[in-house]
Order: C-alpha cells, then sequence, then structure tokens
C-alpha cells in the first residue's frame, strides 16, 4: 500500500510540473504566435486604417470632399489635432501593422515547417510580406514625409532619426523590385490565412507591380528619369489587367471582423455623415439649383413646393445610384433633383442631405487597397507624360471609366455612352482642358470610398479644384503633421526632420508635390 501511495505522489507531482511549465509560458509572447497569423493580423490593420471613416483616425474621405459631417464640422475644415489623427494613423502604421509584419518575417525565417512542401513556401510568404511592409512605408511617406525608416521598429531605440522621404521611397521600390522578382507563381503561400487573395501568389505578383507603378508616377515631377524606368518596368511585369485583380480584403457579418465603416455608420446608431456638395455638383452637374421644405418635415419631397431655378441637372453619372441613396425625394415636378451634397465644412442636417448606399455600409463590404480602374488611370498619366505603357492617355482613361463602371455594377454599354458626353470625352475636353484636369478628375469620382489614395491624388494632379470650407483652420492640408508625442519624447530628431521638409506645417507640401 505504501508503494502504491509513493507512485501516486510521484505521478501527481510530475502532473503539477508539467502543468506549472505550461502555465510559466507567456502566451502573448510574439514568438509564440505562429507568423502566418501575425502576417493576417497586420493585414486586416492595414486594410482597415485604409478604409476606416472614423474621424479620430482616417479623414481623408472628408478631405477628398465626398462627404461632409452633420454635426460637428472640425474635421471637414481641416482640424487634424484636437482628435490626435496623425498620431493615431501613425501608431496603427507602425505599431499594428509594420511591427508585427516585423516579427511575422522573424517567425516565419526561424519556423521549420512539418513538411518540404511547407518550407518551400517560405519565400513567397517572405516576399508578400515585403509587398506590405512598402504599401505602409510608402503611405507613411506621402503622408508626413520624412519618417523613421531604417531606425524605425526596434524597440530600444526610443529615438530614432528619420529618414530624408525621397531617399525612402527610392530605396522602397528596390525592395519592391526584388519582392516581386522572388514571388514563385507555382507555388502557393498563405492560403485561407490571407484575406486579400487567398494566397494566390500570381495576383500578389501583379499588386506588387501596380504598386511599383503607382510610386513610380508618384515621382514623376522631381525625378523623371526613375520614375520612367520605374513605370515602364512595372508594366513589363504585368500589372492588373481586370477588376478579378483588385486587391479587396474580406470582411465578415460578426463584429470585430466587420467592414468598419459598418461599424461607424451602422453599428455606432449615429448619424454624422452626408455626401459633400462637391461630388454631388461633379457627378450631377447643375446651371443651379434651388430649394425649399417649406413645411419643416426634414424631407424635400413634391409637399415642399421645391423648385429649380432657373436651370436644370445637365447629365447623371451612372455610379451616383451605387455612391449614394437618394433619400431627398424625387418630386415629380423636379423630376432631376434626386441628391443634395452638404455644404463643406458646415453643418449638414442628415434627412434632407444625400446619404451613403447602403452597400458601402455593409458589414461585409470588401475593404479596397487598389483596383484595376486606379491601374488604367495611372496608365492614362504615364501616357500622358509620355511614357511607354502601351496605349495612348484616351484608351486607358476610357478604360480606367469602363472598369469603374463593371466593378460598381454597371454594364459596358452604360460606360461607352457616358463617355460619349462631350464634358466626358477625353478628346472633346483636350481643346479647353489639360491633361491633369480631365484624368484627375475623373480618377477622383472612381476612386470615391478611398480616400487616402483619392488625397494623393489631388495633391500630385491638383484636380478637381475643391471648396474651401467654411470655416476652415488651414488651406488646403498636403500633409499630416508630425505626432504632437514625437516633438516631446523625439524632439532632437522631429526638429531635424521638420527643417528638412520646410517646416512641420499642414499645408508644407511634400517632396513629390511640386507644382
Amino acid at each position: 500500500m505504501k508503494k502504491i501511495l509513493i507512485l501516486v505522489s510521484a505521478i501527481f507531482i510530475a502532473s503539477c510540473s508539467d502543468n506549472l511549465e505550461s502555465l510559466n509560458k507567456n502566451i502573448k509572447d510574439p514568438a509564440n504566435v505562429p507568423g502566418e497569423s501575425l502576417f493576417s493580423g497586420a493585414q486586416k490593420a492595414l486594410v482597415d486604417q485604409i478604409v476606416d471613416l472614423n474621424v479620430n483616425n482616417n479623414n481623408t474621405k472628408l478631405w477628398s470632399q465626398y462627404l461632409q459631417e452633420t454635426t460637428y464640422t472640425d474635421e471637414s475644415n481641416y482640424d487634424q489635432l484636437t482628435r490626435s489623427i496623425p498620431k493615431n494613423h501613425w501608431d496603427i502604421l507602425y505599431k499594428d501593422v509594420l511591427k508585427d509584419l516585423d516579427q511575422a518575417k522573424k517567425t516565419i525565417k526561424a519556423t521549420t515547417y512539418s513538411t518540404n512542401e511547407l518550407n518551400a513556401l517560405k519565400s513567397n510568404k517572405l516576399a508578400i510580406i515585403e509587398i506590405l511592409n512598402v504599401y505602409a512605408y510608402a503611405s507613411l511617406v506621402e503622408t508626413f514625409g520624412d519618417v523613421p525608416y531604417t531606425e524605425a521598429l526596434d524597440i530600444d531605440n526610443l529615438l530614432p532619426k528619420y529618414d530624408d522621404g525621397l531617399t525612402v521611397y527610392k530605396d522602397l521600390i528596390v525592395r519592391l523590385t526584388t519582392a516581386i522578382n522572388t514571388l514563385n507563381p507555382n507555388l502557393s503561400s498563405y492560403g485561407a490565412a490571407d484575406n486579400i487573395y487567398n494566397g494566390d501568389v500570381t495576383k500578389w505578383k501583379k499588386l506588387g507591380a501596380s504598386l511599383k507603378l503607382r510610386m513610380g508616377i508618384l515621382l514623376s515631377d522631381v525625378d523623371n528619369t526613375l520614375a520612367k524606368s520605374t513605370i515602364e518596368s512595372a508594366v513589363a511585369t504585368g500589372v492588373f489587367t481586370s477588376n478579378a485583380d483588385n486587391a479587396t480584403f474580406t470582411y465578415y457579418s460578426a463584429d470585430p471582423n466587420t467592414n468598419p465603416i459598418h461599424d461607424n455608420l451602422v453599428l455606432s446608431g449615429r448619424n454624422d455623415f452626408v455626401a459633400g456638395k462637391t461630388i454631388i455638383e461633379i457627378m450631377q452637374p447643375r446651371t443651379y439649383e434651388y430649394l425649399t421644405d417649406s413645411n419643416e418635415d426634414d424631407v424635400i419631397d413634391s409637399k415642399d413646393n421645391a423648385t429649380v431655378v432657373p436651370g436644370s441637372v445637365t447629365f447623371t453619372d451612372p455610379r451616383m445610384a451605387s455612391y449614394f441613396s437618394s433619400n431627398v425625394d424625387a418630386d415629380p415636378t423636379v423630376p432631376q433633383v434626386v441628391y443634395l451634397g452638404g455644404e463643406i465644412g458646415s453643418s449638414s442636417n442628415f434627412k434632407k442631405h444625400t446619404q451613403v448606399a447602403d452597400v458601402i455600409k455593409a458589414a461585409t463590404t470588401k475593404g479596397v487597397i487598389f483596383d484595376y480602374s486606379e491601374v488604367q488611370f495611372l496608365l492614362a498619366e504615364a501616357a500622358a507624360r509620355s511614357f511607354s505603357v502601351g496605349g495612348t492617355a484616351k484608351s486607358h482613361y476610357d478604360m480606367a471609366i469602363t472598369a469603374s463602371f463593371e466593378d460598381w455594377g454597371l454594364s459596358t454599354a452604360d460606360a461607352t455612352t457616358f463617355l460619349a458626353i462631350p464634358s466626358v470625352d477625353y478628346n472633346t475636353l483636350l481643346a479647353s482642358k489639360t491633361w491633369k484636369e480631365i484624368i484627375g478628375t475623373q480618377k477622383w469620382i472612381a476612386l470615391y470610398n478611398r480616400g487616402l489614395e483619392a488625397w494623393t491624388s489631388i495633391r500630385l494632379l491638383d484636380f478637381p479644384k475643391l471648396a474651401t470650407p467654411t470655416d476652415a483652420y488651414s488651406g488646403f492640408p498636403n500633409r499630416y503633421t508630425y505626432p504632437v508625442v514625437e516633438q516631446t519624447l523625439n524632439g532632437s530628431n522631429h526638429k531635424n526632420a521638420s527643417s528638412a521638409i520646410g517646416g512641420d506645417t499642414t499645408e508644407q507640401k511634400l517632396f513629390w508635390d511640386k507644382y
């Protein structure tokens, strides 16, 4: 009996020892998290930040004047400091995206998988991480200018220096080219851990080339030689060729994996945004309109005897029905007035103004970080700048608009009819307008719901011309100012960076924005 008790005790102690050993493990240590999981999390954080319209994180849909606030209008008036918007953008990209990608890279490199076939996928996985690294760093440079780069992500260095934005951008192009050339389309990669392409390496290669095209275009006014070689190399590699190539992130119906726009416009229960007057009047140009709400029921309809004085709508872009909800009643006496945008910078009654379409607000609406329409507009810009990309500025312009129509559920015939309108036709417009205005305006329309990239396009091409907000805090914002915390904690490096870019102000143009 005594021997049995000793044996049981020994087993119990060994069991306790094993349990204590497992309890001693830090399950939150990134070294214990699979690299693929870190990649998935970083991917979602990146897309969430690009897609978001929360005024604490991303105001670029307001600054691009796609939307207008209903009550609190500071952000529409270019205030970026009250809500610490630059800091939030900075923190998300550095901490939630780049740092997690860095750890994912280290973990995947160090992992020995169970089969040779799985080990063979490591090269593709690391190259895809590099493409997202370049995407995130490029966004930081395009947003702030000079940023921490060579000394970034080192947790032991609390005072990283800022690197010259142009130098960083050039290095990113080199890194991107290497990643593109490394990808092997004959092998898979992340599979279901990749919520953009489900591990399809061919599509990642196209995304890499399309990103390279975009970056080359951004350098066109500052280093034409590098821009030319970058653009033509990207096209030779193979950019997007249809909407099937679009880089879209899959969201789900249950929180926290819903589209962040759904979180802000539906789950919040708030009515903070309506369509901006600028996009409404460009997509549905009018000679003049005057609306009245005589019975003050917060809805403009036939009961109000609404009138249009004296002209009418010139044409209506068919995409409006996909972009917006036509909640302003189509009165039989005023049949063309269906959309009404909020005055930029002013509070706008939610019920009286056009609202965001339901498809934009849906929980499962995919988050777009790059699409075929944008690629074709970039090729139109390249052709207009006399780079060798095949086709003409007009042919790519036409394909860009057609791609946008098809992506929003319209037909090729709808696009053809639209392109025949004199105020849309490229060659007709070229008689009185510059290519920058023609391409820039239609590109901006097609980039609706993609505020960050629209804001960049506006800064590069200077079109369309936007309204001056009623109570603007500044001129048009050409950059995010550096986070205030950087001034406090990394003062010397912040001071040097501010001086290098010409001043840490919102109106300071960045190196690529020459005109």
